[in-house]
This record gives C-alpha cells, sequence and structure tokens, in this order.
C-alpha cells in the first residue's frame, strides 16, 4: 500500500455527526461506530497527488485526520492508505515519487512478539503496579505466555473510584486508593490523552491503542491526531485489559503492597532475588520468590522510592515542573482557537498547547491541558493537597482547564536538615540530610536521590494550609494574582475542583521565581489565545506531580544498572510522560524480561 499525506479538504466537505453529548456507563452501538470520512473525495485526491486514473486505485482507508485553524477557513488533514488494483504498480509509484516525503510506502505497524515462553517456565516474572506501564507489561508478558504475577498496592478500578470520589465529595483520604493509586494508575482519572511525542520507529504505540480499542474503546482514537478515551471510557477499558491477562494465565493481586526487596550479591552483580509484600487487607506480610521484577511505580510512589533507596538501588534526582491548575470558560477558549467554526460537531472542544521562556530564566508552560473538563483533588497523603486534570470522553463540561507549570531543576531542590526531616520524619529525614551533606562534600556535587519530593511535600502542604487544612484548594484569580492582590469573591469563572477552592493570595504557594514568572507568562499567553489572561479566570494550586521527581537509571537491557532482574519503567523511574508513553514503555519492558528468561533457560 501507499501512505500519502497532507491531504486536505475544507471542513463543510465532512460528513457531520453529531457528537455524543455526555458519557453512558453502558455502551450502545452508536458508541463503536467508527467516524464518517469523504472517501470518494479522498480517493480523488489521492489519485490527483499519484498521476493516476481514480478506477486504479482498489481501497483507501484514513489512517489519521487533524484539523488546520491557522487560516479563517479551517482545513481537515488526512493521512491516508491507498491500494492499487493492480498491486504490482505500486513500486513504480514509489520510486517515481522516492524524493516525494508525502508519498512513502505505507509502514508495517503489525506488532511481532519477541519471544514465547517454555511450558516449563520455572519461575513467573513479577510486574509491581498496574497503571499504563504495568498494565502492558503484563498483557504483552501474558500473550506470550509468561504468566505474570502483577502486584498493585491500590484497589479494583470500581472501588477505587468509590474511594476517590469519598475524597472530592466528602473530604476523606484513602491513602492507598486515590487518583494515584489503585488499577489503571493515574492515568484513569485524567483526560485519557493518547498521543506522545516519544520516537516510536516500532510503532509500539500503535500496539497500545489496537489494544484499547479491543478492549472497548472508541474505533475513532486509531484515527484522531489527538485521540482521547475520558474517565469513564476508560474504566471499562482497564477491567477488560485485566481479564483479558488473567485469562492468557496471569495472576493480578490487588491491595498488595511491595515494602521490601530481597537482593543476593553475586558473581555477575546484584540480583534481585525476592520480594515483601504486604496484604493491605488483612494487614499481613509474606514473600515471595521472584528474580525478574518490572518495577512500574508511578510517580507518587514515594515509599517505594525510599525502600529502593535504602537497599543501594541506583537513583537520580531529575528535573520536574510545578504550578496551578487555570480555568477559563471553555467557549473561550472555542472562540479563540476555532474561530467562526466554534461549536461545529465535528471539532468538539478546543485544545491549546502554550510555552514562554521568562526573563528570569525559567520555562512556563501548559500540561495536561483538559478540554470541557475539571480540576480534581489528586493527594495520595493526608495534610496535603495536589491538583490535577480530567475529562470525560465528550468533553463538554462548562470549563477548560491545564496545568500552567514552571521547570524546576534539581538544583532547586531543598536539602537542608529541616526540609529532610519534615518530608521524611526525623530518622529517616536525618539520615537522608547527612547523606546529601556527604554529596554535597563530593566533587561530583550530585543532588541526593530524594530531594525532589522534599520540594514536592512542602508546598503540598503549604497549599493544604493555605485552602483551610480540609482539602480544600488554595485559589485566586488570574487579574488579581498578576497584580498581586487576594482574591475574595468569584467572577464569571466558577471553578469546578471539589471538595471546593479557598480564595486568597497564591503568591506564597510556589517558590518566589515560579510566581514571577507565571505572572510574567499570562498575559503574554492573552496575546496567543484572546481571554486568557481574563481577569476572571481561577487559578487552583497546586500542581506538583507533573512527573517523577527522579530516574531509577537503567541500561541497554532495561535493568537497573547496579540490580539485575529490576527493570524500573514507566512514569515513576522517569521513562514515561502519560498514558500512551507508559503502554510503549511496559511493552519494552516485557520484551527485556521475555528475551532475559529465554536466554537464562538455554545456559542452562
Amino acid at each position: 500500500m501507499i501512505r500519502l499525506t497532507e491531504l486536505k479538504l475544507p471542513l463543510s466537505a465532512l460528513p457531520v455527526m453529531a457528537r455524543r453529548a455526555a458519557d453512558a456507563p453502558a455502551e450502545t452501538d452508536d458508541d463503536r461506530a467508527p467516524i464518517a470520512h469523504p472517501v470518494d473525495t479522498l480517493k480523488r485526491l489521492g489519485a490527483q497527488k499519484l498521476g493516476i486514473d481514480l478506477a486504479a486505485i482498489a481501497s483507501l482507508q484514513v489512517f489519521k485526520r487533524s484539523f488546520d485553524a491557522r487560516k479563517a477557513e479551517l482545513l481537515t488533514v488526512f493521512i491516508v492508505d491507498v491500494a492499487l488494483i493492480d498491486a504490482s504498480l505500486e513500486a513504480g509509484l514509489l520510486a517515481q515519487f522516492q524524493d516525494n516525503p508525502h508519498i512513502q510506502p505505507t509502514p508495517d505497524m503489525t506488532y511481532h512478539p519477541v519471544a514465547q515462553a517454555p511450558v516449563d517456565l520455572p519461575l513467573r516474572p513479577v510486574v509491581v503496579g498496574f497503571g499504563p506501564c504495568g498494565m502492558f507489561a503484563a498483557l504483552v508478558l501474558a500473550q506470550m505466555g509468561f504468566r505474570p504475577i502483577v502486584l498493585e498496592r491500590g484497589k479494583r478500578v470500581r472501588e477505587r473510584t468509590k474511594d476517590t470520589w469519598g475524597l472530592w465529595r466528602k473530604q476523606v483520604l484513602n491513602p492507598e486508593s486515590n487518583v494515584q493509586f489503585g488499577e489503571g494508575g493515574a492515568g484513569t482519572f485524567s483526560d485519557g490523552k493518547l498521543w506522545t511525542q516519544i520516537k516510536d520507529p516500532r510503532h509500539l504505540g500503535r500496539k497500545v491503542m489496537q489494544e484499547f480499542v479491543n478492549a472497548g474503546a472508541p474505533p475513532e482514537i486509531l484515527v484522531e491526531a489527538h485521540p482521547h478515551i475520558g474517565t469513564f471510557k476508560l474504566v471499562k477499558v482497564v477491567e477488560n485489559l485485566r481479564e483479558q491477562i488473567i485469562a492468557l494465565g496471569g495472576e493480578i493481586r490487588f491491595e498488595q503492597r511491595v515494602i521490601d526487596v530481597e537482593i543476593e550479591s553475586t558473581t555477575q552483580g546484584r540480583q534481585v532475588r525476592g520480594l515483601t509484600v504486604l496484604n493491605q487487607v488483612d494487614a499481613q506480610s509474606y514473600t515471595m520468590r521472584a528474580d525478574q521484577v518490572v518495577m512500574a511505580l508511578g510517580h507518587s510512589a514515594r515509599d517505594t522510592f525510599a525502600m529502593l533507596h535504602a537497599h543501594g538501588v541506583a537513583l537520580q534526582a531529575k528535573a520536574f515542573s510545578v504550578g496551578f491548575r487555570v480555568e477559563h470558560p471553555q467557549s473561550v477558549i472555542d472562540r479563540a482557537l476555532w474561530g467562526r467554526h466554534a461549536g461545529n460537531p465535528l471539532l468538539g472542544a478546543a485544545a491549546y498547547k502554550l510555552v514562554h521562556h521568562s526573563s528570569n530564566g525559567r520555562a512556563v508552560y501548559s500540561f495536561c491541558m483538559c478540554p470541557g473538563g475539571t480540576v480534581v483533588a489528586a493527594t495520595s497523603e493526608p495534610g496535603r493537597v495536589v491538583t490535577n486534570g480530567m475529562s470525560q470522553y465528550s468533553r463538554n463540561e462548562r470549563n477548560a482547564n491545564a496545568g500552567l507549570v514552571v521547570g524546576i531543576e534539581p538544583t532547586d531542590f531543598v536539602q537542608d536538615a529541616a526540609a529532610f526531616i519534615d518530608a521524611f520524619g526525623p530518622v529517616d529525614g536525618a539520615k537522608y540530610a547527612q547523606e546529601a551533606l556527604e554529596l554535597r562534600a563530593d566533587e561530583s556535587h550530585a543532588m541526593h536521590p530524594l530531594a525532589g519530593i522534599n520540594l514536592q511535600r512542602q508546598l503540598e502542604s503549604q497549599a493544604f494550609v493555605l485552602g483551610g487544612s480540609n482539602y480544600q484548594a488554595p485559589g485566586q484569580l488570574v487579574g488579581e494574582f498578576i497584580a498581586g492582590k487576594p482574591s475574595s469573591r468569584f467572577g464569571a469563572v466558577q471553578p469546578s475542583y471539589k471538595p471546593g477552592v479557598k480564595l486568597g493570595d497564591l503568591h506564597g504557594a510556589l517558590p518566589h521565581y515560579a510566581v514571577a514568572a507565571l505572572r510574567e507568562a499570562l498575559p503574554v499567553f492573552g496575546k496567543k489565545i484572546r481571554g486568557f489572561d481574563m481577569p476572571d479566570a481561577v487559578l487552583t494550586g497546586v500542581e506538583t506531580r507533573t512527573s517523577s521527581p527522579l530516574r531509577i537509571p537503567r541500561g541497554d537491557d532495561f535493568q537497573s544498572t547496579n540490580t539485575l532482574g529490576l527493570y524500573p519503567g514507566g512514569e515513576g523511574a522517569g521513562y514515561a510522560g502519560g498514558i500512551l508513553s507508559a503502554g510503549v514503555d511496559g511493552i519494552k519492558l516485557a520484551e527485556a524480561v521475555a528475551r532475559r528468561a529465554i536466554s537464562t533457560l538455554q545456559k542452562i
């Protein structure tokens, strides 16, 4: 087949389909219907581009569809795959257009397993964490016959949803079952965005997307340039993926928190030999043998990071970002980005991506933009407030929200004894402070790997107090934030965060350099998107879990650089930044585990 890119049509040329008004827990046949495309028109464009008769085209499939709103007349941009009636002519056409980047052979995006487990596999691999990374590591291992055992500290997704609503509605936090912990990971309570900027020459992202569709996600995610699923639909998708893993011989144990790891010194180096697991149902712990462990930790698994550090597993401090959530009326964003096409059912709610390099050297950018969504309480620790964003598939809520965050570097992390003790307690905090002191004295001047958690916990605790110490979040109107004046009443924008927003002054909620950078960036963003700096827009604090504050370094074999059998991956280990990239990383980890298992058996 031949892949053609940059086929453009006016929006008016597309068949209009009514967008679903809301997410229903039970899907109908209409929910699963594919997008209607102007196939005949696209065939004519394709024939013109290839210089062939229309009758020579046997079939045309739409691979991607996007929208170009840079001009007054909004355009729809297609990538299509064309098959000719006489397939033997395709090679000649490709040779004729070999220098044309918009006419290329259709790549083979079929996933090919790298191994198949033997029937007598002596020891099953273990996957710690059942977010997107752990889920796809377990799924691919199961598809290759390795019957993985999954340990997830949180609950099944529907039980977890009830606990999450307990915080949002009743201000009751379950530290082990919340937006961060539980089946599906943090991505379950998000917009369900499924795009990434990672390099993906093997098209593993397509494998992730296809598995989502097989598990009940809307088929259009395979076609949309910026696909998303939404929380309600993700719940069912996650459950179906779980059942598939189980049907293939895998085992998934919920409410099982890994509290220790056994590492043995061998002639080849340090080797994982087992795990200690706390069954949180009966508060009893047990040990299990394991020599291949996928550590698919989320970015909030702070206790597990500390445990790995105590065992000498290599960890490194890394950059992340902090900031606020900003909310506008979705209609304001739609008008600014879609112009006269705002409200067109084909377009849905408009999304944006912004960046500004401030005069103090800090980068300010939008993060995890949720069109037609809500700001959610995302803390996983008592006495702390964290925000995140979430949308349903329909994206039909009143407000648009996004994180407005400022990049920080490890050199910004707080490393004094008081900060460590406040974050980790008197015993561990004092020990980490001493380690940090020794690191600073070393010529490498390395940062303590856990120091980023100091800053996160400090900001989250401050936000808890500013919000009234009851899990309400501190907030401020954009106009008054820019002017440096406290807010006392809401204007045209009503915040969506539950349990609620307490207005005041956010200048003390973030480091001074972050506040200065945000105050500079907001008017600049207002010039890029009209109305972005509207005085009544609401800022809600704080956003601290943009990514993991550390990385668990690994080699080309995907194993920890100093601990064999330990495969760190996903967001928590610093190798992903969203559902799709985490799923892709999970596939790579599964393949690495499979290769090593087969290689080990061949040597026996």
